[in-house]
């Protein structure tokens, strides 16, 4: 992700996002960290989502290992 696409997300200028760099470098980690975090979460629920297709197959029968 660009400086410009991560000041966007945000919503922050680049320039304000450039500033915390310098001055605030622990912010910036600590939004990075949460990015990750949410992103670590998203792909979390989406296998729990494909876990409990797989469970529900099962009791009903209908799975088949490829």
């Amino acid at each position: 992700m660009t400086k410009q696409e991560l000041a966007d997300l945000i919503g922050v200028a680049r320039q304000t996002l450039n500033q915390w760099e310098r001055e605030k470098p622990e912010l910036v980690r600590l939004i990075n960290l949460g990015l990750q975090t949410d992103k670590s979460i998203e792909e979390t629920e989406k296998l729990l989502k494909k876990l409990k297709e797989i469970e529900l197959k099962a009791s009903s029968g209908k799975f088949e290992l490829k």
